[in-house]
């Protein structure tokens, strides 16, 4: 199926996706009983930060359902759940209809040239199915719940308990209905009761403050598994009203099929392993954590709501998701971080056309740290890039943004870093300030509030200098071979007899653009 022009595919569910991985080589099967507490974290830690390929553990000691892990814990792999050659080509099916939205036909002919694009967009809302669904071949109510059979982790030494670690959290707002889906981790509080770490700048958390401020329980659903587009989704860090289950349809290429659930108002993925029902009440609160986070540092929780658990429904051969979060790098990154700037980039270049690209390292535990390239215009174009990320969604919790010049890559820590520091000034070009800051980030000042660092790693114009000083050294050029030269090493190099070329180093000679005009260079 093609959307917006690019091929899209799609898997009906988790246990397709796997299949197909253990067709290509991505999945391997562990057939040997292991532990849920501590020893398959250290199985999976290991095996990710390796490369390593996903793992299906078949014996889970204390449970009956096999567990799943690693699934998205590379480029390739991410790749593949989202249904494309790498990664980055996810955002051209948003780039394309950006493209389409900013050209909007004229008269009727361009209407319906326009209708072929339109159509698959508007079929991409969820579609409710009807007749049984896979996910309620099995529904256990009330005192036969027992969630403790679940083979849920603990992932650390020092965390609080077991808990969900790659659940879709499903909420309706209490006032317009509107659904909201985000990944938030569920402590095992006992047999039917779950504790529900809803972090206070998320979707589900401005639920529940509404539920609380109008004294009702809140419905909620938790799913696990579904296709590993929606997983994807549920984490992603989209803007407030819109439809994860909407946008995860656009982005495979088919709606995604809901179910009504059993015990609660709300609508659950049809194709998910397990649903968990129930609901929160606004004064139901218990210690949850302390647990060890994707900052790679213990988290010490605090008082958070309870789900009590009404409902389980599953499959009769459920397959249980997990993902292990621990020092980075961890599968988390690709997942959430890697994923989800590859998505959302041309929506962030329609709002700062000037931004060349963006990258959150692993390092930086999505919030820490983002690098952003622009293509400078101005002075103070790099500030006025960075204040506007500090004050866009999820952005907003970022602690240090570094923005280099456009033609310097992102995607490599390294080079970004190298050219940032090279052309800063500490004295002059960081700026401090306070802000929002991420509610497991330890070193803030306070909770969740703190500092914010804006370092300027751009060539400074002469503006940017407060003039040009008698005998300060001219903005140099940065160091890069000739193109020419360039290829013809390519082309030459299975005459030197050096095995396999290596390719290019990378570096290139930037774009001669308005800030590098002879009398804009700073000299």
């Amino acid at each position: 199926m093609k959307i917006w022009g690019v091929t899209a595919s799609a898997f009906a569910d988790l246990r397709e996706f796997i299949d197909v991985l253990e067709r290509g080589g991505e999945l391997c099967r562990v057939p040997a009983p292991v532990d849920p507490d501590l020893e398959i974290a250290e199985i999976v830690d290991r095996t990710v930060k390796s490369g390593g390929p996903a793992l299906l553990f078949e014996r889970v000691l204390g449970s009956d359902l096999p567990l799943c892990a690693g699934l998205f814990a590379s480029e390739r792999r991410m790749a593949i759940a989202l249904g494309v050659e790498r990664v980055s080509a996810a955002g051209d099916r948003m780039r394309a209809m950006l493209g389409v939205l900013r050209r909007p036909p004229t008269g009727i002919s361009g209407m319906i040239r326009l209708l072929p694009q339109l159509k698959p967009l508007l079929s991409m809302p969820p579609r409710r199915v009807s007749g049984p669904a896979p996910v309620q071949e099995v529904v256990l109510r009330g005192a036969a719940v027992d969630l403790s059979r679940l083979p849920l982790l603990r992932c650390w030494p020092a965390d609080g308990g077991r808990f969900i670690t790659l659940p879709q959290v499903i909420t309706a707002d209490p006032d317009t209905g509107a659904r909201n889906v985000g990944v938030y981790r569920l402590q095992l509080h006992g047999p039917q009761a779950l504790g529900l770490h809803w972090e206070r700048h998320k979707g589900g958390a401005a639920h529940y403050a509404r539920s609380r401020a109008v004294s009702r329980p809140l419905d909620v659903a938790v799913a696990l598994g579904g296709d590993p587009v929606s997983i994807f989704a549920a984490g992603a860090p989209l803007p407030e009203g819109i439809d994860e289950f909407a946008f995860a349809g656009f982005l495979r290429g088919r709606p995604i099929e809901l179910c009504r659930a059993v015990s609660v108002d709300l609508d659950v993925p049809a194709r998910a392993e397990i649903v968990i029902e129930g609901s929160v009440d606004p004064e139901d609160l218990l210690p949850e954590g302390p647990f060890g986070d994707h900052t790679g540092f213990y988290d010490p929780g605090g008082p958070y709501p309870v789900l009590r658990v009404r409902a389980v429904t599953m499959r009769r051969d459920a397959i249980y998701p997990a993902v292990v979060v621990g020092r980075p790098p961890s599968e988390d990154h690709w997942l959430l971080g890697h994923g989800g700037e590859a998505v959302f980039l041309p929506l962030l270049q329609a709002v700062f056309p000037e931004i060349a690209d963006l990258h959150v390292p692993a390092e930086g535990v999505a919030n820490n740290l983002v690098l952003v390239s622009v293509k400078k215009r101005f002075p103070g174009h790099a500030y006025k890039v960075a204040y506007g990320l500090l004050g866009l969604g999820l952005l907003s919790l970022s602690k240090v943004v570094v923005v280099v010049d456009d033609w310097v890559s992102v995607q490599n820590a390294a080079e970004a870093w190298w050219s940032a520091l090279c052309n800063c000034d500490p004295g002059r070009d960081v700026l401090l300030g306070r802000g929002p800051g991420s509610v497991l980030d330890h070193a803030l000042q306070g909770f969740s509030f703190g500092g914010k660092m804006i370092i300027d790693g751009t060539r400074k114009w002469p503006e940017e200098l407060g003039g040009v000083p008698p005998g300060r050294r001219a903005w140099p050029e940065p160091v890069a071979m000739d193109p020419a030269m360039v290829d013809h090493v390519s082309r030459r190099w299975q005459e030197y007899g050096l095995g396999t070329d290596p390719g290019p180093t990378g570096a290139r000679v930037p774009d001669r653009g308005a800030g590098w005009s002879g009398e804009r260079t700073g000299q």
